[in-house]
């Protein structure tokens, strides 16, 4: 959704949304249940743990190695050589829109940014906006109205990028 203000070799270099520091993990990506039970059979290694209302998340609590806030471990999904192994059908809507965040504030949806995306950081903010408001807002609402579940609270230090 976002390559035409971050280039895909940017983002594969990086990688940085692809795995998730122990105190981070409000941020790892929401799957519907239909979502996690086709990813299940397809790749049995990669366990799910419940998420707010009736969705779930990846389950990273069995690659951590230290019991360090800071530690990171990556998504059952990235291949270290290859980057993100789903398919663009299988990708999680989280993931589609990265760097940018549906959001529920005060019972109004917005629509946010990331503020620790490396890539998206370089980019002027009027360019981001410009995108959203003339391309994605209205396939994000869509989305964010057909899996309601996947809509995280708001977190403070996240520009809004658009008010729903």
């Amino acid at each position: 959704m976002l390559s035409k203000i971050l280039s895909g070799s940017e983002c594969a270099s990086c990688r940085f949304c692809c795995s998730f520091r122990r105190q981070s993990l409000w941020e790892t990506p929401l799957f519907t249940s239909e979502e996690k039970e086709s990813l299940q059979i397809k790749y049995p290694e990669a366990k799910f743990r419940p998420a707010e209302n009736s969705s779930w998340t990846i389950d990273l609590s069995s690659e951590y190695k230290t019991s360090d806030p800071e530690e990171e471990a990556p998504c059952w999904f990235l291949d270290p050589h290859k980057g993100c192994i789903l398919g663009k059908e299988e990708k999680p809507f989280d993931c589609s829109i990265w760097p940018l965040r549906i959001m529920s504030r005060q019972n109004e949806k917005v629509i946010a940014l990331t503020p620790t995306c490396p890539a998206v950081n370089k980019v002027p903010a009027a360019k981001i906006k410009k995108l959203v408001d003339e391309e994605l807002s209205d396939a994000i609402l869509k989305k964010a109205e057909e899996n309601p579940d996947m809509i995280k609270s708001y977190r403070e230090g996240f520009p809004v990028i658009k008010e729903l």
